[in-house]
């Protein structure tokens, strides 16, 4: 482990673009998550398992989307009450390195692996 200080507003600025991002992304729109029409004379089995899957890969993307919007809030709630980049497990800073690869994580490397068992 480093022993470099958290740079807090820069992980504020970055989080923040990466909810821009998120938000830009979900205002976008896909039609894909629609209704899938079953009606059997419009439309071949296959489409219909084609619009299926893509329906199911959208929904799919749009869970994650709003997962890492509520984990992003939460890291610039820590940000703000000075408890950013410490793990919530150990209370032991966590690597800045982990924070750049992903500035919403929440445990050090140590806990996190601990947590995976």
């Amino acid at each position: 482990m480093t022993d470099e200080p958290i740079d807090r507003e820069y992980f504020r600025a970055k989080l923040l673009q990466l909810q821009a991002d998120l938000r830009a992304s979900e205002a976008c729109g896909n039609v894909d998550g629609d209704t899938v029409e079953l009606d059997q004379q419009r439309q071949g089995r296959l489409s219909r398992m084609d619009a299926l899957s893509a329906q199911a890969m959208t929904l799919e993307s749009r869970r994650r989307r709003r997962q890492t919007l509520e984990r992003c809030d939460a890291a610039l709630r820590r940000i703000d009450e000075d408890e950013y980049g410490l793990c919530v497990q150990c209370d032991e800073p966590i690597d800045p390195r982990r924070l750049e690869f992903d500035p919403t994580v929440v445990m050090c490397i140590q806990c996190a692996s601990k947590a995976e068992r």
